[in-house]
């Protein structure tokens, strides 16, 4: 089974009702609360997790994206290691599945809206979202492969909370799309 992830009703409105499907609500500590309390409560295990829901665009990007890095981007890992003397990992590399292009994410709890931040994530990201990291970070516990796909709802600027809220329809249509073929690529593997 594929567990299907997302932070919003809104984003996953167009998934197909016999899909496996939480909603976690906005933010990393909902998603990773959501996701961790399913896993440990269930049965069996799904054999993949696919995220999926808007993102903002730090490089002027348009479409969906299937995402190859993510990392905490309001979390600074460098004093961690400062502190304890050793390494303390803050990105996680996702092997892709699909032919989507890729992208790497920068997820924080903060919704991006300013032009300081935007181009201070750009430095290492083409999108950032809310939830993704949490996600991938949960699934790797659990030693579950995890799948990303975002599709860019907002350019990460002054504008971007009216138009997220414009765009999660359109983008769930175009998601929805988006997994339908990427599962025919996962049944053929």
């Amino acid at each position: 089974m594929i567990l299907y992830v997302s932070a919003t009703q809104g984003e996953a409105a167009q998934v197909p009702s016999d899909y496996p499907l939480i909603v976690t609500g906005i933010g990393i500590m909902r998603a990773t609360l959501a996701l961790t309390e399913y896993l440990a409560r269930a049965d069996e295990l799904p054999e993949r997790i696919i995220n999926f829901g808007t993102a903002g665009s730090l490089s002027g990007n348009t479409g969906i994206f299937e995402i190859d890095h993510v990392f905490q981007h309001d979390f600074d890992h460098k004093v961690i290691e400062q502190i304890i003397g050793k390494p303390f990992p803050n990105g996680i590399d996702l092997p892709t599945v699909s032919t989507l292009p890729t992208a790497h994410l920068a997820t924080g709890d903060s919704f991006v809206n300013d032009p300081d931040t935007r181009a201070r994530l750009a430095q290492q990201a083409q999108l950032c979202d809310m939830e993704g990291y949490a996600i991938a970070f949960v699934a790797q516990h659990f030693g579950i492969p995890c799948t990303l796909i975002k599709q860019v709802s907002d350019n990460a600027d002054d504008a971007a909370a009216d138009t997220w809220v414009d765009a999660v329809d359109r983008g769930a249509h175009d998601l929805a799309g988006a997994i339908r073929t990427l599962n025919q690529t996962l049944n053929r593997l």
